[in-house]
């Protein structure tokens, strides 16, 4: 089988790989589409970490079973299907809790670290337990079934701020950072019934779909963020924060834009260290609320795609065949403007 091999920082090639064969409760997966996540483009030259070549990079797909392990009872062959990202063990004290993203084993495809490597999906075939697969609803393509990953990421994130989002029609949200995520967490958010969305980003593009996608308004980052949060809050600040970038300043934003008693759900990481304001966050009972990958949140994702509620179609730049990958990886890394979600089609799937 052909696969998109990152066999050095900055450098992908096309390699060839034996098809790999299904272990116990394991599947086999033709891949038809795999989204290039922004995690993989910091992987690509290495400030992640979590990408060490080589290392056949892809977490974000679809595809059809193409052949079943012994014991994968629940699928058959040429079903078409998602799955997660994160392989957990489903025996450790967070497995039973439900919580498989905080498993003490986890595993997530396409990455390579110090502690494991994990072939991924940019490849005609990917092996995965039987167990983190979900079938797809013939609606939704399977170029639109390479977010769901995202979309449950965003879902999950939404989830975690707890009895801030109850009653959601009474609420109100900042999402900081216009992203694929934040994009998601809005609709999420909209989904939920939250009655006013705030989005900020430094891409007007990104801005634009945003308020096609629902937001109450689209505002400037920077200081001017802070003095108009507290305009349309009459000072109080929003209920809840989504903090979808990971820097000093975006989180700072974020606690100078949620109300005393409101939540900031941190989603990204792009910085591994920030500075707290940590006076603010006591005195004002901020809750901060750090939000990983997701855990159970598929068939809701899947809902709210197939229902509509969530629509990807216009996040996705181009669709491609998995031989353009390396190009494509150049202009995210780059930061070409007008780039979003840039999805990969291996031949196998054709």
């Amino acid at each position: 089988m052909k696969a998109l091999l990152l066999s050095q920082y900055n450098h992908l090639e096309m390699a060839e790989f034996p098809v790999p064969s299904p272990g116990p409760q394991e599947v086999l997966i033709r891949v038809a589409a795999c989204g290039i996540c922004g995690s993989d483009v910091h992987g690509y030259d290495g400030t992640s970490g979590r990408r060490i070549p080589p290392i056949v990079m892809g977490h974000e797909a679809a595809g059809t079973v193409a052949a079943l392990g012994a014991g994968a009872t629940n699928l058959a062959e040429n079903d078409r299907v998602t799955f997660d990202s994160t392989i957990s063990c489903g025996a450790c004290p967070f497995c039973l809790r439900g919580e498989v993203n905080l498993c003490n084993r986890r595993e997530v495809l396409g990455v390579s670290c110090g502690d494991y490597s994990r072939a991924g999906a940019f490849a005609d075939y990917v092996i995965v337990p039987s167990r983190i697969v979900y079938r797809l609803p013939a609606s939704i393509s399977f170029p639109e079934a390479a977010l769901l990953e995202a979309v449950a990421v965003a879902t999950h994130a939404v989830s975690l701020a707890g009895n801030v989002t109850e009653h959601l029609t009474r609420r109100s949200a900042l999402v900081i950072g216009a992203g694929t995520i934040g994009l998601l967490c809005l609709q999420v958010l909209r989904a939920a019934g939250c009655s006013q969305i705030f989005i900020t980003d430094v891409d007007a593009t990104r801005l634009a779909v945003a308020k096609a996608f629902g937001a109450t308004a689209a505002l400037p980052p920077g200081a001017e963020l802070d003095e108009l949060i507290g305009d349309v809050t009459g000072g109080d600040g929003v209920d809840l924060v989504v903090e979808a970038v990971g820097r000093n300043e975006t989180i700072a934003h974020a606690i100078a834009a949620v109300r005393k008693g409101g939540a900031v759900v941190l989603v990204g990481n792009i910085s591994p260290e920030i500075n707290l304001p940590l006076q603010k966050v006591v005195s004002r009972q901020i809750r901060l609320q750090g939000s990983c990958a997701s855990a159970g949140e598929y068939p809701r994702a899947i809902e709210l795609m197939e229902s509509g509620a969530v629509n990807v179609k216009p996040l996705i730049t181009a669709v491609v065949p998995l031989a353009a990958g390396p190009e494509w990886f150049r202009r995210l890394h780059s930061r070409e403007p007008g780039l979003t979600k840039v999805i990969l089609t291996p031949g196998a799937a054709t």
